[in-house]
């Protein structure tokens, strides 16, 4: 009964009856990005930000609401007008948010989604001098000694920790799952010596490996990434296709916004994604442009993604503590 609760709301998408004045947009409009400034969901929120403004003749910026690992933006938002003036970036990271903590003071059907923006998979990284060259290296170790290694993520909940999780079950082994303040903390957790292994986005993967103080072992797209093309996929060491993991973002606002409101920014959205500013930047941190041809098509993507996350949350026993 839960669950159709909160998914129920997103039927209803569309359907907002709520009046508004004047033209939209006539002032300034917030981007909220739920992470740490400095990451790939950062990064992406202020590259979108100024070509979304020209979109809609008006400013857009970004404003961080980090915590919880994207929860507390998601309550923010819920507490805002309905306006279209506050968006979101929604990750599939609230979705599993929602699924590990039930009891959270959102629902889907709390917001309305506007479009698809992006997609990315993770990175599994260690330090470069761990003895680890192989995701079969690293696995080994974790079976000799059950508990012994840590895993970072940016958060309880979050692609990062999932991912985690899921390597521990494909993989037969156990280790210690250790939630940072934000994914930016990722790299330098592993290179410090606090975790031993760790799944970044491929964005913060990218960057962090110019470091070269760390090291790639596997990537979690279905197929290889032209970025890193040396680098094996986690399917390709597992033999699993549950092994593939990827994260997308896209733009929600508050469910009761106007539907020409939604409409007006799935336009926009649709034109900033197509500019060759964001493709330097998919080019860059390897991301995948993808956009939906209508809110109503991201609003069924989000329903399939939503089965998707229980699915794998199921497979990978994740949980809250």
């Amino acid at each position: 009964m839960q669950r159709r609760h909160f998914l129920g709301g997103l039927a209803s998408v569309g359907l907002a009856t709520a009046a508004h004045a004047g033209p939209y947009p006539d002032r300034s409009v917030r981007l909220i990005c739920p992470y740490a400034a400095g990451g790939g969901p950062d990064l992406l929120c202020r590259e979108l930000a100024p070509l979304l403004g020209g979109a809609l003749k008006q400013s857009v910026y970004v404003e961080n609401k980090v915590g919880a690992g994207g929860v507390l933006a998601a309550q923010y938002l819920v507490g805002q007008p309905a306006d279209g003036y506050t968006l979101m970036l929604a990750t599939n990271a609230h979705l599993i948010q929602k699924l590990l903590q039930p009891k959270l003071r959102f629902a889907l059907g709390d917001f309305a989604p506007v479009g698809l923006l992006s997609t990315s998979c993770a990175v599994l990284m260690v330090a470069k001098s761990s003895p680890w060259q192989t995701v079969a290296d690293l696995v080994n170790a974790a079976r000799r000694e059950p508990g012994k290694l840590n895993f970072g993520s940016g958060g309880i909940g979050t692609p990062a920790h999932i991912a985690g999780e899921t390597l521990g079950v494909l993989g037969g082994m156990k280790a210690v799952h250790v939630p940072l303040t934000g994914s930016v903390e990722i790299p330098l957790s592993l290179m410090r010596g606090d975790t031993q292994f760790a799944f970044p986005n491929l964005g913060t993967a990218q960057q962090a490996l110019k470091t070269g103080k760390l090291r790639a072992l596997a990537v979690t797209s279905a197929k290889r990434v032209a970025v890193l093309p040396e680098v094996p996929t986690l399917v390709e060491a597992l033999k699993s296709d549950q092994a593939v993991l990827e994260a997308w973002s896209g733009i929600w606002v508050h469910a009761k916004t106007p539907p020409d409101i939604v409409a007006r920014l799935h336009t926009a959205l649709n034109h900033a994604a197509v500019q060759p500013r964001m493709a330097e930047y998919a080019r860059l941190t390897g991301s995948d442009l993808a956009t939906s041809p209508s809110p109503q098509d991201f609003t069924r993507f989000v329903q399939t993604e939503n089965t998707k996350m229980a699915e794998i949350i199921a497979l990978s026993q994740a949980h809250t503590s």
